[in-house]
């Protein structure tokens, strides 16, 4: 790692950095955004669309865009998706039509697959082994501290207008020069006889992306409801109890390459899964708001741990001449999994109660991972 430029360090870092933003940024503005809009039939169901719209649009078009970038220019698409983030972005600044702003997302999700693609892609290229596990968890730190970032500047934000906060998007423009500067166009060897196919082992990959990401993202698409709506807290606090979830998710990325000299993948992810199961049922019992300081970080941490292990896991499995490819199936799966949360918990939220949902949540999947674990201890002494 250390042959490798600070500069072509820092355009990796800042556009993994960018990703998060995707809906990050605005989560705080969801419920003020909800009651300038009131008068728009189902704006509870729209408002929370504005985070998972850019979702299912990667979902879609990031299989096709990675076999796309495949054939021409990584680093040509890197300057466009940066250039589309910040456009589309802050497209909120200034549209006034609800339906506009929601086109508005869907056009950003074109974005955030061409800059999950092209960064991943690089960081395969530009590192290898060890020393891409250490970079990676790294990149998903510094993507944890922007996070930490754009969601308390966006809660501070959102309490003055729901708007401002779509201004942050904009730095996606400050990016640009970085990678003009320090990136250059990976020479891989294209296979001739790619089809394009998903290898079963990485196919087991993409599932687990797509659950790990279904799970988490309650924490952006159901909290803001919870502490904002039920314990009655500002935009500002809800921004600092999600960031601090953030900051922790940093330390869980940071934790993997040292979890990876003594696990192998499968049991990283079930450590991860584990802790955030404990991190939802703590979540659902808590009857003071400050108190979500307190557990919004196990989640945080347990993020960070599946997020780096998932896509590290990736990497090594696909092989160089696939690995943008491979990268915009694991894009597809991870945004389809922020895309379904919402909309597959919804009526668990309705019946359970925001409270009760966490916990239910977080006791399924800790009885799932438990069972699966046991399963395979069986396995391995009755092969």
């Amino acid at each position: 790692m250390n042959q490798i430029s600070k500069g072509v360090k820092a355009a990796l870092l800042g556009i993994a950095m960018l990703t998060v933003m995707s809906n990050a940024a605005i989560i705080t503005s969801l419920p003020h955004l909800g009651e300038h809009f009131k008068h728009i039939p189902n704006i509870d169901l729209l408002s929370r669309l504005m985070i998972t719209l850019p979702s299912i649009v990667v979902a879609v078009l990031a299989p096709f865009l990675g076999h796309l970038i495949h054939k021409t220019s990584t680093i040509k698409s890197a300057l466009f998706g940066l250039s589309l983030f910040a456009v589309a972005g802050s497209s909120g600044l200034y549209l006034n039509d609800i339906y506009l702003l929601l086109i508005s997302r869907m056009v950003l999700g074109i974005a955030i697959a061409v800059l999950m693609i092209v960064g991943t892609s690089l960081v395969g290229n530009y590192f290898q082994g060890p020393a891409r596990h250490k970079f990676m968890g790294l990149q998903s730190a510094f993507i944890s501290i922007g996070g930490v970032l754009f969601i308390g500047g966006g809660g501070m934000l959102s309490d003055h207008h729901w708007r401002y906060p779509f201004g942050i998007y904009l730095i996606g423009l400050l990016i640009l020069p970085l990678v003009i500067l320090f990136l250059k166009e990976p020479h891989t060897l294209i296979n001739d006889d790619d089809s394009g196919e998903i290898s079963t082992p990485l196919f087991r990959v993409y599932l687990l992306a797509f659950f790990m990401m279904l799970i988490f993202y309650t924490l952006p698409t159901q909290m803001p409801f919870l502490i904002i709506n039920h314990f009655k807290a500002s935009g500002t606090l809800a921004g600092f109890i999600i960031s601090s979830a953030m900051a922790s998710n940093a330390l869980g990325a940071l934790s993997f390459a040292k979890l990876k000299e003594h696990f192998d993948f499968q049991n990283i992810y079930l450590i991860g899964l584990i802790i955030m199961s404990i991190g939802f049922i703590a979540i659902g019992n808590i009857h003071n708001v400050y108190l979500f300081f307190l557990t919004s970080p196990i989640m945080g941490f347990s993020g960070g741990l599946l997020m780096t292990t998932t896509t590290a896991w990736m990497l090594q499995k696909a092989h160089h001449t696939k690995r943008i490819k491979a990268s915009g199936y694991l894009t597809s799966s991870l945004y389809a999994g922020q895309f379904c949360s919402p909309i597959i918990f919804h009526p668990f939220v309705q019946f359970f109660g925001l409270s009760m949902f966490f916990v239910a949540l977080g006791s399924m999947i800790l009885a799932t991972t438990a069972l699966f674990k046991f399963y395979t201890l069986l396995s391995t002494k009755n092969p």
